[in-house]
């Protein structure tokens, strides 16, 4: 019972509820982003679709021709 009342009466246990909350949807994105790419490994992009996944294209990691300096 004393580990409920600091979990949910706490600034500390607040925090960790949040932080936790916070890394198992993180990993689960990940795990379902992995396993989203490895099915759909050869898809195509369609007219005026953006190629490359989610994060490539957030983190600009994609091989994309406008910002590549190797010509």
């Amino acid at each position: 019972m004393e580990f409920f009342d600091w979990l949910f009466n706490t600034r500390e246990g607040v925090l960790a509820l949040f932080v936790g909350g916070f890394v198992v949807c993180a990993i689960l994105a990940l795990v379902f982003e992995r396993s989203t790419a490895k099915r759909f490994h050869d898809h195509e992009p369609k007219e005026g679709e953006e190629e490359g996944n989610f994060f490539e294209n957030l983190f600009g990691m994609g091989d994309d021709e406008e910002g590549s300096d190797s010509e």
